[in-house]
């Protein structure tokens, strides 16, 4: 056991895909096997979106070491927000209140991401998948995951963000966003109370709706707080109610090439 932590410690980008590509699988299978989904269907669906790994794995890795190398001279001149709260030097403003400022930063970039034209033209493309499920997760396209990390670098650099917030941050984070794309609801009960924290895949149904104003709804990453503070909450739709996808980007044969769906931001830059 100390071993496989010293481990996740000393290899956390590797640690991260590892638990990312675990959960996905595991996640996948048991969509396949309990929904009865058609597994011809399903392996198109998931081969589209696997694609996005290749281009966007690569960027993420890369720029995980300039997050890195933030976070380590933030650490060393006792630069950021971090620094100058009360009882800075405590576990509790380092990890607790370090995690609670990060999601609340993810949670400012999505809303961005939905916001500036151009963004949105980049964000679209996760948003244009028409089957939601645990391989949507990975749709997105390599400019958003470069312009992400390059956000997720200034709110290191704002913050101080230490590197084990940073590894708490991200591997919560992991685990949040496979599980709130998934195709399985919780019962209503259950999503009422545990919205009341965290984002549920209900939640995140609601915001793959394709028309507004569910896409501005349930920006949250891990907490669902942010919406309900800022007014972007909507607590859930009916399964039979819901459309995925993007009512500009509805062609099936579009969203369903690799090379079209990388097109996206470029065709619609003008629109």
């Amino acid at each position: 056991m100390e071993s496989l932590k010293n481990y996740f410690l000393s290899n956390p980008s590797t640690s991260q895909v590892l638990l990312y590509a675990g959960i996905i699988l595991s996640l996948w299978l048991i969509e396949a096997i309990v929904l009865g989904t058609s597994w011809k269907d399903k392996w198109k669906h998931t081969l589209t979106n696997t694609l996005f790994i290749g281009t966007a794995l690569p960027v993420q890795l890369f720029m995980t070491i300039f997050v890195l190398i933030i976070a380590s001279w933030g650490a060393a001149h006792s630069w950021g927000l971090l620094f100058v709260l009360p009882y800075a030097k405590s576990y509790f403003t380092k990890y607790f209140i370090g995690f609670i400022l990060l999601d609340f930063c993810e949670y400012l970039y999505h809303v961005i991401m939905h916001k500036v034209k151009p963004f949105w033209n980049l964000h679209l493309v996760h948003h244009s998948d028409l089957q939601l499920d645990v391989s949507t997760t990975v749709r997105e396209h390599p400019a958003e995951t470069f312009l992400r990390m390059c956000f997720l670098m200034l709110w290191v650099f704002l913050l101080g963000a230490s590197f084990g917030v940073l590894l708490l941050r991200q591997t919560l984070q992991t685990v949040a966003n496979i599980t709130s794309h998934t195709k399985f609801r919780l019962p209503a009960k259950a999503n009422q109370i545990i919205s009341l924290i965290f984002i549920t895949p209900n939640l995140h149904h609601v915001h793959h709706h394709y028309q507004l104003p569910y896409t501005d709804r349930n920006y949250g990453d891990v907490l669902s707080i942010w919406d309900r503070l800022f007014n972007t909450f909507h607590q859930d739709l009916p399964v039979s109610e819901i459309t995925y996808g993007i009512d500009t980007h509805m062609d099936p044969k579009a969203n369903a090439s690799f090379l079209s769906i990388l097109k996206i931001p470029f065709l619609t830059r003008n629109k």
